[in-house]
Protein backbone atom coordinates (compact mmCIF):
# COMPACT_ATOMS: atom_id res chain seq x y z
CA UNK A 1 0.00 0.00 0.00
CA UNK A 2 1.23 3.67 -0.99
CA UNK A 3 0.02 6.04 1.32
CA UNK A 4 0.86 9.83 1.69
CA UNK A 5 3.63 10.66 3.54
CA UNK A 6 3.29 11.28 7.38
CA UNK A 7 0.52 9.31 7.77
CA UNK A 8 1.70 6.77 8.76
CA UNK A 9 1.04 6.15 12.83
CA UNK A 10 1.74 2.63 13.77
CA UNK A 11 2.23 -1.36 12.56
CA UNK A 12 2.30 -4.85 13.86
CA UNK A 13 6.15 -6.56 13.76
CA UNK A 14 5.33 -7.85 10.44
CA UNK A 15 4.68 -4.71 8.35
CA UNK A 16 7.61 -2.67 6.62
CA UNK A 17 7.78 0.97 6.25
CA UNK A 18 9.79 2.45 3.00
CA UNK A 19 9.66 5.58 0.88
CA UNK A 20 7.86 5.29 -1.94
CA UNK A 21 9.33 7.74 -4.81
CA UNK A 22 6.62 9.05 -7.37
CA UNK A 23 8.29 8.57 -10.81
CA UNK A 24 6.89 11.10 -13.00
CA UNK A 25 7.53 14.83 -12.79
CA UNK A 26 4.20 16.09 -13.20
CA UNK A 27 3.07 14.21 -9.87
CA UNK A 28 6.03 15.15 -7.88
CA UNK A 29 5.20 18.64 -8.84
CA UNK A 30 1.53 19.18 -8.89
CA UNK A 31 0.03 16.23 -7.08
CA UNK A 32 -0.06 17.90 -3.57
CA UNK A 33 2.25 14.90 -1.64
CA UNK A 34 5.46 16.02 -3.75
CA UNK A 35 7.55 12.69 -5.33
CA UNK A 36 7.67 10.94 -1.80
CA UNK A 37 4.95 8.86 0.03
CA UNK A 38 4.85 6.05 2.22
CA UNK A 39 4.82 2.08 1.46
CA UNK A 40 3.61 -0.11 4.00
CA UNK A 41 4.29 -3.85 3.02
CA UNK A 42 4.73 -7.14 5.07
CA UNK A 43 2.18 -8.62 6.94
CA UNK A 44 0.36 -7.63 9.82
CA UNK A 45 -1.83 -4.39 10.52
CA UNK A 46 -1.49 -1.03 10.47
CA UNK A 47 -2.67 2.08 11.32
CA UNK A 48 -2.75 5.33 9.36
CA UNK A 49 -4.38 8.91 9.94
CA UNK A 50 -7.15 9.55 7.52
CA UNK A 51 -9.11 13.02 7.66
CA UNK A 52 -12.60 12.73 7.47
CA UNK A 53 -14.17 9.23 6.42
CA UNK A 54 -12.19 6.98 4.47
CA UNK A 55 -13.92 5.67 1.29
CA UNK A 56 -12.71 2.51 -0.75
CA UNK A 57 -12.75 2.28 -4.11
CA UNK A 58 -11.67 -0.87 -6.36
CA UNK A 59 -10.00 -0.27 -9.79
CA UNK A 60 -10.89 -3.07 -12.53
CA UNK A 61 -7.66 -2.84 -14.65
CA UNK A 62 -7.81 0.70 -17.07
CA UNK A 63 -10.45 1.47 -15.13
CA UNK A 64 -9.94 5.37 -13.88
CA UNK A 65 -11.44 8.00 -10.82
CA UNK A 66 -10.73 11.53 -10.97
CA UNK A 67 -10.16 13.02 -7.61
CA UNK A 68 -8.63 16.47 -5.96
CA UNK A 69 -5.19 15.76 -5.10
CA UNK A 70 -5.92 16.33 -1.12
CA UNK A 71 -8.45 13.26 -1.03
CA UNK A 72 -6.04 10.77 -1.97
CA UNK A 73 -5.00 8.57 0.93
CA UNK A 74 -3.71 5.57 -0.42
CA UNK A 75 -3.21 3.35 -3.12
CA UNK A 76 -1.58 -0.56 -4.13
CA UNK A 77 1.19 -0.31 -5.89
CA UNK A 78 -0.89 -2.13 -9.27
CA UNK A 79 -2.42 1.27 -9.18
CA UNK A 80 -1.04 4.47 -11.84
CA UNK A 81 -1.03 7.97 -10.52
CA UNK A 82 -1.12 10.96 -12.92
CA UNK A 83 -2.14 14.80 -12.38
CA UNK A 84 -4.36 16.68 -14.86
CA UNK A 85 -5.06 20.06 -15.12
CA UNK A 86 -8.21 21.68 -14.52
CA UNK A 87 -9.74 22.08 -17.62
CA UNK A 88 -11.62 25.53 -18.96
CA UNK A 89 -10.90 28.77 -17.51
CA UNK A 90 -13.90 29.22 -15.58
CA UNK A 91 -13.04 26.06 -13.63
CA UNK A 92 -9.67 27.18 -12.99
CA UNK A 93 -10.17 30.29 -11.53
CA UNK A 94 -14.23 30.28 -10.01
CA UNK A 95 -14.05 25.75 -9.04
CA UNK A 96 -12.45 26.68 -5.84
CA UNK A 97 -10.63 23.38 -5.67
CA UNK A 98 -7.06 23.87 -7.69
CA UNK A 99 -5.64 23.54 -10.89
CA UNK A 100 -5.22 20.60 -10.37
CA UNK A 101 -6.63 16.99 -10.39
CA UNK A 102 -5.10 13.56 -9.98
CA UNK A 103 -6.46 10.74 -12.01
CA UNK A 104 -5.67 7.29 -10.33
CA UNK A 105 -6.19 3.96 -12.86
CA UNK A 106 -6.67 0.40 -11.95
CA UNK A 107 -5.99 -2.50 -11.85
CA UNK A 108 -6.30 -2.29 -7.52
CA UNK A 109 -7.75 -0.56 -4.26
CA UNK A 110 -7.89 3.39 -3.82
CA UNK A 111 -8.51 4.69 -0.52
CA UNK A 112 -9.94 8.68 -0.65
CA UNK A 113 -10.00 10.72 2.97
CA UNK A 114 -13.34 12.65 2.43
CA UNK A 115 -11.70 15.70 4.16
CA UNK A 116 -7.76 16.40 3.74
CA UNK A 117 -6.38 18.55 6.82
CA UNK A 118 -6.35 21.54 4.88
CA UNK A 119 -10.21 21.09 5.28
CA UNK A 120 -10.33 20.26 8.54
CA UNK A 121 -7.96 23.10 9.19
CA UNK A 122 -10.63 25.23 7.34
CA UNK A 123 -13.04 23.79 9.98
CA UNK A 124 -12.08 24.29 12.80
CA UNK A 125 -10.84 28.26 12.41
CA UNK A 126 -14.00 29.78 13.16
CA UNK A 127 -13.67 28.12 16.70
CA UNK A 128 -10.01 28.80 17.28
CA UNK A 129 -10.14 31.70 20.10
CA UNK A 130 -8.27 34.85 18.57
CA UNK A 131 -5.68 37.57 20.37
CA UNK A 132 -8.94 40.61 19.87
Amino acid sequence: MIVQKKSFLAAEKGVELSIHFNKRVSVGIFGGEGFIMQRLSGNGTAFVEIDGELVEYELQAGQSIVVDTGNVAGFEPSVNIQIQQVPGLKNKLLGGEGLFNTVLTGPGKVWLQTMPISGVAASIIPYIPSKD
